[in-house]
């Protein structure tokens, strides 16, 4: 059976390599994996692919920036010569960027058997762009892998039939799983001089808080707070470095005491840092998820989470907006060890990909 798996932004990554390690071990499965590009710098894709022990991948499209209408149209136009060269009996593909939604609508006009991994996942919130991507990916697709209860809620509330969907748990989780103990073999924290469970991990890049003036000074701010009370470690996202620049606070930022600026970091570097935060602030989805599984108290800047399973099981807070004074506060709380019990959901093992993997070969390939 040959299956297509297709990377374009690095959360893809964490996804994509239990399951090409799963599907080569497997032994009647042939894995290939396209790469969109739509992380095109080094840091953000190369350094994850070497971690991630990923092989170069079979084809790269080279999309880089660009308008989402810009990244859609390219991917769908180089894909399409991908899958009629290939013809493989499965097009895979993983979370919510724009290649997700993209290949998905190529191969299925192919008549390609297409299935999503991280399917069911809503957020109520279609002025996010990759809500959009969530919804037309699921759609469309033969096959739905979902990682979390509400998954299943939302494909029977939008009429999928149950046998599309498959409640598999979560391969980033699997990753996580299979890394971390070489995690912990990575210097950063005695490179930085800081002591396990005596500093905040921040990150920032979401485009409605970082593109704007207001939002830009209100994350000074929280930052400021935060530093007054432990260290803050904070990897800056190239969009979130660029606005900062572009709008000459840059200097404020760096001027801050007792916070570290780092570049974007590898996958095991990352991984340590979250592992051993007392604290991590963010607006990410796939950190919530981590950090639910390491146990580590997570606040996240969004109105909705498309995972709510990290707030009802985790140990994941919702703060709708960026004020920093409700944010001190919960801060506070936390570091005064009032923190949010949580446990790890359902079939968040490590053995999600190996239940793909043997879900497809029995379900989607006829010999």
């Amino acid at each position: 059976m040959k299956i297509i798996s297709v990377v374009g932004a690095r959360p893809n990554f964490m996804k994509i390599a239990p399951l090409h390690r799963a599907f080569k071990n497997h032994g009647k499965i042939n894995s290939i994996i396209v790469h969109t590009g739509q992380h095109y710098d080094e840091k953000m894709s190369d350094i994850f692919f070497n971690q991630l022990e990923l092989p170069k991948p079979d084809y790269y499209l080279g999309i880089g920036g660009g308008t989402h209408t810009y990244q859609k149209a390219n991917v769908m136009l180089k894909f399409e010569e991908i899958i009629n060269k290939e013809k493989p009996d499965i097009v895979l593909v993983v979370g919510d960027v724009n290649a997700t939604a993209a290949c998905s609508i190529v191969a299925v006009k192919a008549g390609i058997k297409t299935v999503h991994v991280e399917a069911g996942l809503r957020s109520g919130d279609r002025e996010m762009p990759e809500e959009v991507n969530r919804i037309i990916t699921d759609s469309i697709c033969n096959g739905l892998f979902v990682t979390e209860q509400s998954g299943m809620i939302n494909l029977a509330k939008e009429g999928v039939p149950d046998e599309k969907v498959f409640f598999v748990g979560n391969v980033m989780i699997d990753s996580l799983v299979h890394f971390r103990e070489k995690a912990k073999t990575s210097p950063i924290l005695s490179n930085l001089s800081v002591a396990k469970k005596e500093y905040i991990l921040m990150t920032m890049h979401r485009p409605s808080n970082v593109d704007n003036e207001e939002g830009l000074q209100k994350i000074l701010q929280i930052i400021k707070n935060a530093a007054a009370q432990k260290t803050v470690i904070f990897p800056i996202h190239p969009r979130t470095k660029n606005n900062y620049t572009k709008l000459n606070l840059y200097t404020k930022l760096e001027s801050i005491e007792n916070l570290i600026l780092l570049e974007p970091q590898g996958y095991l570097e990352f991984l340590h840092l979250m592992d051993n935060a007392c604290l991590i602030i963010t607006d990410s989805g796939g950190i919530q998820e981590e950090t639910t599984f390491l146990q580590v108290p997570c606040l996240t800047f969004r109105d909705s989470t498309e995972r709510p399973v990290t707030v009802t099981l985790g140990t994941n807070q919702l703060l709708a907006n960026l004020d920093p004074i409700i944010v001190n506060e919960r801060m506070t709380d936390i570091l005064n060890g009032n923190t949010k019990q949580g446990v790890i959901p359902p079939l968040w093992d490590g053995q999600t990909a190996e239940r793909i993997a043997n879900i497809l070969y029995t379900n989607f390939y006829k010999n």
